[in-house]
């Protein structure tokens, strides 16, 4: 069904959850071609979360379609990340960080390490990962043992976030989470895929973002492969996990767009972008649609994690020549 929405708006989101103001500009209609399930939208709060946000509401959204009811819990993963860096920063003797960054296939990482929990089961309400980061900081350098510092940490965490159940409930059924992880992802079900041209095309590299901490691989494809294979992902009925800049000054989160200035978008300007740093790791969202405005131009439609504070309830429209540009990687089911 062919839907019409317009454009409002001032709020622009330069960071992954930092605003800055921007004046919007005049709106827009678009029409939907298609568009595919969702969970409800979600906010991240003051965290770098992004990356397992839009890799969650991924794997969500693929269940969905698949008629099947999935809602899964970013504070669970947050939660087991903060308790393995805290130890990290206790015997590092403060060389290392406890930072919440990463990218989009971290996410399968982690689930299969640590497991799930539904959202129902587990979600802060409105925790600030960065204040809880520093407290538990604070805590590794002022414990004279670990098991000191295990007791704080698991303080900390359940009165910061909430306490954690010992078993997953679904359905009737029992598992742990481990199992519960199993029952929403197998490993190796999701491909992650980027395009540049410092490698070789059809290979796999280690992305050079400060963001893949795990120094994990992605498929090379020329630019053009890349974007079908995105648009046949969508338009069969399968969600994106998408991961990019949004430091332009185009990306609007209130006015629910991102646009670049009209321009052809070559494999050659995406890579100087990147080389010189105007393409950065900032962002991670779940793309869900395709649609095009009044002149049939292509947008993207992104669910994004920043609340439903903008004309589209959280969801924004990314035009191709944004996503063409701004791309740094995406994932998507690896049979297609």
């Amino acid at each position: 069904m062919h839907k019409t929405y317009l454009l409002l708006a001032v709020l622009c989101l330069v960071g992954c959850a930092k605003p800055a103001r921007q004046p919007a500009g005049q709106p827009l209609p678009f029409t939907v071609e298609c568009r595919i399930k969702t969970t409800p939208v979600k906010n991240q709060g003051n965290s770098n979360l992004c990356w397992l946000y839009g890799m969650l509401a991924t794997i969500e959204s693929e269940h969905l379609m698949a008629g099947d009811s999935v809602n899964l819990s970013p504070d669970y993963l947050a939660r087991m990340l903060l308790r393995e860096g805290t130890t990290r920063y206790f015997f590092s003797r403060r060389q290392s960080d406890l930072s919440l960054r990463g990218m989009a296939p971290m996410a399968l990482f982690y689930m299969t390490r640590y497991g799930m929990e539904p959202y129902d089961s587990y979600h802060g309400d409105s925790t600030d990962y960065r204040l809880l980061a520093r407290k538990l900081m604070y805590a590794a350098r002022t414990s004279r043992s670990l098991s000191l510092l295990a007791s704080r940490t698991e303080t900390l965490l359940d009165e910061q976030i909430n306490f954690l159940p010992r078993l997953v409930f679904m359905l009737g059924a029992q598992y742990t989470p481990l199992e519960f992880a199993h029952s929403v992802y197998r490993r190796g079900e999701y491909a992650s895929l980027t395009s540049f041209s410092h490698h070789p095309f059809y290979r796999p590299f280690e992305l050079e973002t400060p963001d893949n901490r795990l120094h994990q691989q992605f498929l090379n494809l020329p630019l053009d492969s890349l974007m079908r294979r995105v648009e046949r992902a969508l338009r069969s009925g399968h969600p994106v996990c998408w991961e990019g800049d949004i430091s332009e000054p185009g990306f609007c989160f209130e006015q629910g767009t991102a646009t670049v200035p009209a321009r052809s978008v070559t494999q050659q300007s995406r890579q100087r972008a990147f080389e010189r740093r105007l393409t950065t790791d900032d962002h991670v969202m779940e793309l869900v649609g395709i649609a095009h405005d009044a002149a049939g131009r292509r947008f993207y439609i992104a669910k994004n994690s920043w609340g439903t504070a903008n004309p589209y309830g959280g969801f924004m429209f990314l035009s191709e020549a944004y996503v063409r540009l701004k791309t740094i990687a995406v994932c998507l089911p690896a049979e297609l």
